[in-house]
C-alpha cells in the first residue's frame, strides 16, 4: 500500500473514516473506524485521518500526566516506582510486590486503595491466580500502582487520603494543571475511569503534543523524569507479554502508552509523536493501525510487525488477519 499524502487535520462532522478491516476467510466481516493524528518533531501536525480536534477520554494514556503531577505534587519517586506510577500493568508477580512495597514506605496498606479489586490483566497471570486458589483484590488491578502513588503523594502533603479521587482533591487539581499544560488545551470534560480516578478528556491532538512534551522536557523536570523511568523500566508500565514494553524496549527513546476503549499515544525520541483511537473501542484493531501509523512515521523496526500482526482464527487456524485500510 503506497503511504498517503500528508494532510492537514479537518473536524470530521460525519462518521469516522475506517481504519481497520476484520477479514475471515477472504471475506471482510467487520469494520473499526476511529481517528489517528501524527505530530511532526516540531509539534505540528504533519497527518491526520479523522476527528483528531473534538475531545476524547485518552483513559490510562493519560498516565504519564497523572504522574508527573504527582511529582509536581512533591513525591519523590525514581525508577521502578516512577514507572509503575504511570502504569497498566500486567498483575506479574512483580507487579504486585512492588505495589505492596510503595505502600509499605508510605505508612500505607492495600486497604487504603480505592481502585475496583480485580484479577490480573494478564490472561495467562490470571489462570496462574485462579489455579492457585487466588481471587480479585485491589493490589491485582492494574492501575494499583498509580492508585498507590497518588496516596503516597497525599500523604505526603498532608493532604486527605479517603477523598484522594475526588476531582477537587489537591492531587487531582495538581493533574489536572499538567493535563493542561502538556496537552496545549484545556481539559473539556472530567468523567470517572475505569479504577476510579478522575479521567480527563482532551482531543487526540492534544495527547499527541502531551506526549512530545515529555521527551522534550529538559532533564531533571517532572515530565522528563517520568518519561526517562518509563523507557528504563517498561515491563513496569505494562507487563512482559504487552505492546508497550516491547515497542519501548525495542525502539530507542521512544514512550508509548496505552489507554482503555482502543486509544493509543506514542512520541519518538527527536519529538514526532502520535495519538489514535478506535471508535468502538475494538482493541484487536489496535495493534493494526499502530503498527500503520508508525510506518507513516518512518519507523521499520521488526517490532512494529509484531504488533502489527492479529490473526483470525477459525477451528483453532488461522483463517484471515484484522489489518489496516488507511
Amino acid at each position: 500500500m503506497s503511504q498517503p499524502a500528508l494532510t492537514t487535520p479537518v473536524a470530521s462532522t460525519s462518521s469516522a473514516p475506517v481504519l481497520a478491516e476484520v477479514v475471515r476467510s477472504g471475506f471482510v466481516e467487520g469494520r473499526h473506524r476511529g481517528s489517528v493524528v501524527l505530530l511532526a518533531a516540531d509539534g505540528t501536525v504533519e497527518w491526520a485521518i479523522g476527528d483528531v480536534l473534538s475531545p476524547v477520554f485518552p483513559r490510562s494514556a493519560n498516565k504519564p500526566m497523572q504522574a508527573a503531577g504527582m511529582l509536581r505534587a512533591g513525591l519523590d519517586l525514581s525508577g521502578e516506582r516512577l514507572a509503575l506510577a504511570a502504569a497498566s500493568h500486567s498483575g506479574e508477580p512483580f507487579h504486585r510486590d512492588l505495589v505492596r512495597a510503595m505502600l509499605d514506605e508510605h505508612g500505607l496498606t492495600p486497604e487504603h486503595l480505592q481502585c475496583p479489586p480485580a484479577l490480573p490483566l494478564d490472561q495467562e497471570e490470571q489462570e496462574v491466580c485462579l489455579a492457585a486458589g487466588g481471587r480479585r483484590d485491589r493490589v491485582a488491578m492494574n492501575c494499583s500502582g498509580k492508585h498507590a502513588a497518588m496516596l503516597a503523594a497525599a500523604a505526603l502533603r498532608d493532604w486527605p487520603l479517603d477523598s484522594y479521587l475526588d476531582p477537587d482533591h489537591p492531587l487531582q487539581r495538581v493533574i489536572r494543571t499538567v493535563v493542561e499544560e502538556a496537552a496545549g488545551e484545556p481539559v473539556a470534560a472530567v468523567g470517572v475511569d475505569g479504577c476510579g480516578a478522575p479521567l480527563m478528556a482532551i482531543s487526540l491532538t492534544g495527547l499527541a503534543r502531551a506526549f512530545r512534551s515529555f521527551v522534550v522536557a529538559a532533564p531533571g523536570t517532572p515530565e522528563r523524569r517520568v518519561a526517562d523511568a518509563m523507557r528504563a523500566h517498561p515491563e513496569y508500565v505494562a507487563g512482559t507479554r504487552r505492546h508497550d514494553t516491547w515497542l519501548m524496549r525495542d525502539i530507542p527513546g521512544v514512550l508509548s502508552k496505552v489507554g482503555a476503549e482502543a486509544v493509543q499515544a506514542l512520541a519518538l525520541p527527536d519529538g514526532r509523536s502520535l495519538a489514535l483511537k478506535v471508535e468502538d473501542g475494538g482493541v484487536r484493531a489496535l495493534g493494526p493501525v499502530l503498527a500503520r501509523a508508525l510506518r507513516l512515521m518512518g519507523v521499520t523496526a521488526p517490532v512494529v510487525n509484531r504488533i502489527g500482526r492479529t490473526p483470525v482464527l477459525g477451528g483453532g487456524e488461522e483463517v484471515g488477519e484484522v489489518r489496516a485500510v488507511f
